[in-house]
């Protein structure tokens, strides 16, 4: 018969066996969770690889498509029935540096030449050139002399809410003169000046002001666009024609019509010569 002395080896040994199965199962978990470790990281290090050749590192990386340089706001026709659907502008690759020539010829003389400047308004240049190629200004009246010295175009209605079904924000608004202007100061929009004017301000279509004149309000509206090249003289002669009522009680219609015979606009020119102030040429009225 067993002594107690052999039953207590027997326990002991027995604990020693459970002990030693328990830290055997926990080193099999700890290899097992070691290798499931290890491979996570080889797989990451595969796709970071994998990652940086394909350029997902890049600091700049390459653009997929090109972006919406303008937006065009779609007017409501029916509402205003002096708008006319001629369709919209591209809103990308269009261009934003250097000039862009505009030719408007009118009966009372011409051409007038304008270079528009596409880096300060690409939206109001990319708009003229649309515009013109639907020959939307062919055969259309200036239909005001305004009191601020300029000759106002592009609404074929006359109405002065006339132009297209799609309108534009504001891009190169000069600042307002300063408390104490430097003695030289320029106005905000010298004589030759060409800029676009809307009803309400800032909704960009069609209607756009010659300066014959400069012009320096204290707090500027217009967006510049442009300006004369040639032919300031016609303008100058043109915004000489007396006025009448305009029907509104505004004494700024041309008592004799002036009417825009073509205007075209050419290709951009993104390699500028350097161009001097408005500049006059012979009229051929």
């Amino acid at each position: 018969m067993a002594s107690s002395r052999d039953r207590q080896r027997k326990l002991a040994r027995a604990k020693l066996d459970r002990q030693l199965a328990r830290r055997a199962a926990a080193a099999k978990r700890r290899r097992q969770i070691q290798a499931g470790v290890g491979a996570a990281v080889v797989l990451a290090l595969i796709v970071a690889g994998s990652a940086w050749a394909l350029g997902a590192f890049d600091s700049e990386p390459e653009k997929q498509a090109a972006e919406d340089v303008c937006l065009w706001t779609p007017q409501d026709g029916t509402g205003n029935t002096n708008l006319k659907d001629v369709g919209t502008p591209a809103t990308k690759d269009l261009p934003t540096s250097g000039v862009r020539p505009m030719t408007v010829t009118t009966n009372q003389g011409g051409p007038v030449t304008v270079e528009l400047d596409l880096a300060a308004s690409p939206c109001g240049a990319a708009s003229l050139a649309h515009l013109a190629s639907r020959s939307f200004y062919n055969d259309t009246k200036c239909h005001e002399i305004t009191t601020e010295g300029a000759l106002r175009c592009g609404d074929p209605s006359g109405t002065g809410i006339g132009g297209p079904t799609y309108s534009f924000a504001d891009e190169d608004v000069p600042d307002g003169p300063t408390a104490s202007p430097a003695p030289g100061q320029p106005p905000a929009y010298p004589k030759g000046t060409v800029a676009l004017i809307s009803n309400p301000p800032g909704s960009n279509g069609s209607q756009f002001l010659i300066f014959f004149k400069d012009f320096n309000p204290a707090k500027p509206a217009y967006s510049v666009v442009g300006k004369v090249t040639g032919g300031l003289d016609v303008v100058e002669k043109i915004g000489a024609l007396p006025t009448v009522d305009n029907g509104s009680g505004s004494k700024v219609k041309p008592k004799t019509d002036v009417v825009i015979q073509s205007l075209t606009v050419g290709e951009p020119n993104t390699t500028p010569a350097a161009t001097s102030a408005p500049a006059s040429s012979p009229s051929a009225g």
